[in-house]
């Protein structure tokens, strides 16, 4: 979605993951690539605020007590291959991490039934509402861990999953606060391990420095690769990119 006159741009990016036999420069590639199958994020730091707005309504609070529980992502071990996390067979398996109130998910949940979503949101309310969303469109393609993202990263197998997401994460503008933004080396690397070679890595964003500094940060890290070839590359929405509701 193009920009229109009194609306901020919104900047879509689309990174692909590079292949594990595609050398970057030998120091790089050698170092990545030889790290344990998982890592445990030392002296971990919490990358978002609150957990709870206002109180549920009694019928969401009766989604997050008989629903959630069903499709809530298990909070202990390994999550080598988490096509089995569905009961009917996942092709493949998608992440989003701070889903926000859901719509994204739920779209893409609806458009490819075929694929698996796991959508982590610590928000309490914006659980609520993606379960909601569950709910009313019969949704089976839907898992949801109900905090934060690097506990399932850290117990998800390699190569296991084939598209990610983090659509208009919180920017933490000030500059004693940026080690609290989602993308860092740490997660790079988690990212990198469990996604698929040429799996996708959406980014969106409203904030122009927030964007340059990911851009920045994800071209040092070295294994993803930043696809735009033209502006309209980053400016327009594809078909298969649904909007949400943090879009200015």
């Amino acid at each position: 979605m193009a920009a229109s006159p009194g609306r901020r741009q919104t900047w879509l990016t689309r990174l692909t993951r590079r292949s594990h036999k595609q050398p970057i420069g030998q120091d790089v590639t050698d170092e990545r690539d030889q790290k344990p199958p998982s890592v445990e994020f030392p002296r971990r730091r919490l990358l978002y605020g609150r957990r709870k707005g206002h109180t549920l309504r009694a019928h969401h609070d009766n989604l997050m007590e008989v629903l959630l529980p069903q499709i809530q992502v298990p909070e202990n071990g390994p999550l080598d291959d988490p096509k089995t996390l569905f009961d009917d067979a996942a092709k493949e398996v998608w992440l989003e991490i701070g889903f926000g109130g859901g719509e994204h998910l739920a779209a893409q949940a609806v458009a490819h039934p075929m694929v698996g979503l796991i959508g982590c949101e610590p928000f309490v309310n914006g659980v609520a509402k993606l379960l909601s969303e569950v709910e009313e469109r019969g949704l089976s393609n839907v898992r949801i861990h109900p905090n934060d993202a690097r506990d399932v990263l850290e117990r998800l197998g390699d190569a296991s999953i084939a598209r990610a997401f983090l659509l208009f994460p919180d920017p933490w503008h000030k500059k004693r606060h940026h080690k609290r933004r989602f993308v860092s080396a740490e997660t790079l690397d988690e990212l990198a391990r469990v996604m698929v070679d040429g799996g996708e890595f959406r980014v969106a964003t409203d904030i122009k420095h927030y964007c340059r500094w990911t851009l920045r940060e994800i071209r040092d890290h070295g294994l993803f690769t930043w696809t735009a070839e033209k502006p309209s590359d980053w400016r327009v929405r594809g078909t298969d990119w649904p909007g949400t509701r943090y879009e200015a």
